[in-house]
């Protein structure tokens, strides 16, 4: 019996673990050695890791991050902001300006968390070239 394709076969590559290259990942460290810093700005992903040569420049988060980013800020500062509304009743003005401000940073502090999380799944699943 002859295969149709046996030119497309390829042999099972080993598995990666997800959870250390989701760790790496959250500390903003390649999913891989866990040394080289992911990014060359704020958000800005590097084409390879500069410890061990790692080609991350396949790695697509697109809009999850901010997507998780937003799920989790909304969620904790809305409830926080009912509490301490309900506990202290604050001034209109002082709540909002205090919870713009706190929104702002926990979202911004998440972002990039998120998308290194996101790279390390992709790695440790070999999604998009990895």
């Amino acid at each position: 019996m002859e295969l149709e394709n046996a030119d497309t076969f390829r042999p099972a590559l080993p598995e990666r673990p997800a959870w250390p290259a989701v760790r790496k990942g959250l500390r903003h460290r390649c999913p891989k050695c866990g040394e080289g810093h992911l990014y060359k700005g704020y958000l800005k992903l590097r084409t390879e890791c500069p410890s061990c040569g790692e080609d991350l420049s396949h790695a697509r988060a697109d809009d999850g991050p901010a997507y998780l980013s937003i799920l989790l800020t909304a969620k904790v500062m809305g409830t926080l902001q009912l509490l301490v509304y309900e506990t202290w009743q604050p001034e209109p003005w002082l709540l909002a300006l205090t919870f713009c401000i706190g929104v702002t940073v926990m979202a911004l502090a998440l972002l990039p968390r998120f998308k290194g999380m996101i790279v390390g799944i992709q790695w440790a699943k070999r999604m998009h070239g990895f």
